[in-house]
């Protein structure tokens, strides 16, 4: 698949990698039944990344079928991922549909894309990319003047360096006073020989140390479907 497919202007379709029914892991909407509504293609290639399948895999759908099977799991809330979902503009056809349909909707983003053109009514969750992730220089930290109450921002963190960077961000921005919550995510720690290509893992416990000193006003987070699941598994 080329990249030109999943970028071509179609708003009445999408290139998707999968749908499924899970729990949401992540967010302030964590431990909830979640439909996941994840879209091919992304920009960035950060070390960590845990969906590399996405880059490419999947298949052009009409907007009209991906609203209905999300519809026939009966479940209020909806995630639209990535890869980076706002590079197919159809995206925003397909969360004012899920909206209309009086779906819950949140938008997992990198930092890098305008999130000024989503409808209001989605929850936006922006991951703005640290150091170690390799992308730190795409992050359009225009972004920050479009951040309401409703929103999220997203840190992933894989070392000491990236927590501090971190930190500074949050308090040169005033992020805290500015979205619903900050997160703060480790890279999964994974056992010996399973780690993700490019990034070790970074301990849970040194994270909330580390925010604890510094008394971040912070939301400290796993990956909880990693840990109900194999951290590999897909689908879930």
């Amino acid at each position: 698949m080329t990249a030109n497919l999943w970028v071509a202007t179609m708003p009445d379709s999408l290139v998707i990698n999968e749908v499924f029914h899970s729990i949401q892991g992540e967010s302030t909407w964590s431990g909830r039944p979640c439909v996941f509504v994840r879209l091919t293609g992304c920009h960035l290639r950060c070390g960590y990344c845990d969906t590399e399948y996405a880059f490419y895999e999947g298949e052009r759908r009409a907007i009209d079928d991906v609203v209905a099977q999300v519809k026939a799991f009966g479940c209020d809330l909806v995630e639209v991922t990535g890869g980076e979902p706002l590079l197919q503009p159809g995206v925003h056809n397909l969360m004012r549909r899920l909206c209309d349909a009086g779906k819950t909707v949140l938008l997992e983003t990198s930092g890098a894309c305008d999130i000024t053109t989503c409808d209001e009514r989605v929850h936006r969750i922006v991951d703005f990319k640290t150091p170690d992730s390799g992308e730190v220089e795409r992050n359009d930290w225009s972004n920050v003047d479009a951040l309401t109450e409703r929103d999220e921002v997203k840190f992933v963190v894989c070392t000491r360096g990236d927590y501090e960077w971190s930190r500074d961000v949050i308090r040169k921005h005033g992020l805290t006073t500015k979205v619903q919550a900050v997160l703060m995510s480790a890279v999964h720690d994974v056992p010996p020989g399973d780690e993700l290509p490019g990034s070790p893992g970074l301990s849970l416990r040194d994270l909330a140390e580390w925010v604890l000193e510094d008394g971040l006003n912070v939301v400290v987070q796993t990956q909880l479907h990693k840990l109900i699941w194999d951290p590999m598994e897909r689908g879930v």
